[in-house]
């Protein structure tokens, strides 16, 4: 099975440090999710694993963020693509849990729902705890420069042999180029 690991905050859509905290602060990446639905019409599973830490805050609730999901299957479907699973960690930094990344409970929750290994499976985030726990489960990490990716390049110790691209839309351009080379 084929499997592609996304980030959403800074992968998917805009980002802010404000937080996204409604549908209508939901706004599209260009190019991010038509590069979804590439992957699903080239056989690609596409999974969601995001830290949601503005539940724990009081910024939104679970039944807003259900809401903001709804927009961003609906935007997929209105150009036939889809999203399998959608995992977040609902915790604040402090909360001490397992599923806040760089931990890797999410990505062990979906290894064990999918009984798959990681090793061909690619990761794609905008920080360093996305990279983290992506390399710490055994999957191949990747940073783009949209959200927070071009702050985590300035300030924090990315290893050299991570890729980095400009958006998730030029990583799926490589990923599909590089598949029909094989």
């Amino acid at each position: 099975m084929k499997l592609i690991i996304l980030d959403r905050d800074g992968v998917i859509n805009e980002d802010s440090d404000e937080y996204i905290k409604s549908p209508e602060e939901f706004i599209p990446i260009p190019g991010s999710l038509e590069a979804i639905a590439r992957l699903n019409h080239a056989g690609y599973r596409v999974a969601i694993i995001s830290n949601q830490s503005g539940i724990a805050r009081k910024y939104f609730n679970t039944e807003t963020l259900q809401s903001i999901h709804e927009k961003l299957r609906g935007l997929l479907a209105d150009i036939g693509g889809h999203i399998d699973t959608i995992l977040y960690c609902p915790h604040g930094p402090d909360d001490q849990c397992n599923c806040r990344k760089p931990k890797t409970g999410l990505f062990d929750e979906l290894k064990n729902r999918l009984h798959i290994r990681f090793d061909n499976t690619i990761a794609v985030g905008d920080s360093l705890r996305d990279l983290q726990a992506a390399k710490a489960v055994g999957a191949k990490p990747v940073l783009v420069k949209t959200g927070k990716g071009l702050r985590t390049l300035q300030n924090d110790p990315v290893p050299k042999n991570i890729p980095v691209y400009d958006n998730l839309a030029k990583v799926v351009n490589d990923l599909l180029a590089k598949k029909s080379t094989n």
